[in-house]
């Protein structure tokens, strides 16, 4: 993306943050589904009161300002989606500290806060509430949501009627609305039937090029290197490797076939 980066003071920087969770049932079967609901493959230990906990991550420290856009990429349960979601504020670290300068803007489930019982234009306001919109800013920006969902009339009935593509379309389009200042992706987000599919893209694509920082987990290594400069590898919790984009790609992509 040749794009010019937004000017912002935007800062996210975290030091020596580690993430626990604790394991309550120390079955292997408990275990097992205890990782699995956590999204972890952290490591297995015990804390100051001999609780058996999993490491999801362990002495992490980083720092982004303005202009960065960070690929974070490693095996599955190697700490991503627990870095972002600490990042986000959603997990608080058992240790370290984490500083932000500007509104974090995390995309990772965009039908979050979806009222099935309320109509799509209540919807619209709800959802940009809770992604931190103020009221003027909602209402400044709904005709442009809503020319963008092509529902028309469906607007003023509940969005329990609608198709699951209907319903794709009205969270899209909040979603990608406005120009977040640290933006938090797990994954790639894209959405709807085909005849949706090019719009949507081309949508994601400026909505992450107004972004001052992104932050994006992702396994699709041509997506890391067309929109990211830099990559931070992550394995069993700890940053292994981070630098510039393709040659943290590379040397994943060699491990990966190494041990393959």
């Amino acid at each position: 993306m040749n794009a010019p980066f937004p000017t912002s003071n935007a800062e996210l920087s975290l030091t020596n943050v580690s993430v626990s969770f604790p394991i309550y049932q120390s079955g292997s079967r408990s275990l097992k589904k205890s990782l699995l609901f956590h999204g972890s493959g952290g490591r297995i230990a015990t804390d100051a009161n001999h609780q058996i906990v999993v490491e999801a991550l362990r002495d992490v420290s980083l720092q982004l300002r303005a202009g960065d856009r960070v690929a974070l990429i490693g095996y599955n349960g190697a700490g991503k989606t627990t870095l972002l979601r600490v990042m986000a504020g959603i997990y608080e670290p058992v240790s370290g500290t984490i500083r932000t300068r500007g509104r974090i803007s995390p995309m990772f489930d965009i039908g979050l806060g979806i009222d099935s019982e309320i109509s799509g234009y209540d919807n619209i306001r709800l959802r940009g509430m809770i992604l931190g919109l103020s009221v003027d800013e909602i209402e400044r920006l709904m005709p442009e949501i809503v020319e963008f969902t092509e529902l028309g009339d469906y607007l003023d009935i509940p969005v329990r009627t609608y198709s699951s593509g209907m319903m794709t379309r009205l969270t899209f389009a909040v979603a990608t609305c406005f120009a977040p200042e640290i933006l938090l992706m797990d994954e790639w987000i894209m959405a709807g039937d085909a005849t949706f599919l090019s719009k949507a893209k081309q949508r994601v694509e400026t909505f992450v090029s107004k972004a001052s920082i992104l932050v994006l987990a992702s396994h699709s290594v041509e997506t890391c290197r067309q929109f990211c400069n830099q990559g931070i590898w992550m394995d069993q919790g700890k940053i292994k490797s981070a630098g510039p984009i393709d040659e943290i790609l590379d040397a994943y992509a060699a491990e990966v076939k190494v041990l393959g």
